[in-house]
C-alpha cells in the first residue's frame, strides 16, 4: 500500500529534529514525533511501514499517521508545538478576598443545631451568604486544606 502522505525533510528541518532528540528539554510527546518525522523521511531513503515504526517508536499506528498527515497539513513547527486551546479555560471562582472570607465563616461558630462545621455545610452556607454563587464541597475542601484549616 502506498503512503498517503510523503515527507521530504530538507537538511535545516532534519537538524532541528535532531537537536529535539538530544535535548533534555524536550517533551516525550514531541521527541517521539520528531524520531516519527526522521523514520518517515523519504530524503533518507525508502521509509519503513508506518506500522514497524509504530513498534520502533512505542505508539499506534494512528499515531503516526497523523503526525505525518500534521507535517503536510502544519509544517514542521506545527507537529511539533502544542496547539493553542480556541477557548480559554474556566477561570477560577476562587479569589483571595473570598478565600479570606470562607476562612472567617470557618473560624466562627457552626449554625445552630450542629457541634461543628462540615465541609458540606460550609459550602451551602458560603453560597446562602452570598460568597460564592456556586461552590462544591470538594472545592470548599480543597480552599481549606490549602489554608491549613482543619474542622475537628
Amino acid at each position: 500500500m502506498r503512503a498517503k502522505y510523503i515527507i521530504n525533510l530538507t537538511d535545516e528541518e532534519r537538524e532541528y529534529i535532531r537537536a529535539i532528540l538530544n535535548s533534555e528539554r524536550a517533551a516525550p510527546t514531541f521527541k517521539k514525533r520528531a524520531n516519527i518525522l526522521l523514520m518517515l523521511d523519504h530524503g533518507a531513503g525508502k521509509p519503513q511501514s508506518q506500522a514497524k515504526i509504530a513498534i520502533r517508536c512505542g505508539v499506534s499506528d494512528m499515531t503516526v499517521y497523523e503526525t505525518a498527515k500534521s507535517f503536510c497539513a502544519n509544517g514542521l513547527a506545527g507537529t511539533l508545538t502544542f496547539k493553542k486551546r480556541e477557548k480559554p479555560s474556566n477561570p477560577t471562582i476562587i479569589t483571595a478576598e473570598r478565600e479570606a472570607r470562607l476562612a472567617a465563616l470557618v473560624c466562627g461558630a457552626p449554625p445552630e443545631g450542629f457541634s461543628r462545621w462540615t465541609v458540606r455545610l460550609i459550602a451551602a452556607k458560603a453560597v446562602e451568604l452570598g460568597i460564592f454563587p456556586h461552590i462544591s464541597r470538594e472545592t470548599v475542601r480543597t480552599v481549606l486544606k490549602k489554608l491549613n484549616l482543619n474542622l475537628m
